[in-house]
């Protein structure tokens, strides 16, 4: 078990999805706002070393914002 506590994994959270031009991106400064395809009612997708393992959602409890996890993604074959 000591073996598995050195070993580094990536874990992200995806919020929602947008598209748009590269130079759009780059005239963006600080404070800009990016539009995403997502409400705050939808479920994350959680992502382990960039592989999908779980879907989510936002909780905050006295101020602090967490993810909770809903289900587990299992591999389709």
């Amino acid at each position: 078990m000591d073996a598995l506590k050195s070993i580094d994994v990536d874990i992200t959270v995806e919020l929602g999805a947008t598209k748009m031009p590269i130079h759009h991106l780059l005239r963006m400064g600080r404070g800009a706002v990016i539009e995403l395809d997502a409400t705050e009612y939808d479920p994350l997708k959680i992502y382990a070393n960039k592989t999908l393992v779980a879907i989510g959602e936002i909780k905050i409890d006295e101020g602090q914002l967490s993810i909770e996890v809903l289900e587990k993604v299992t591999k389709q074959p």
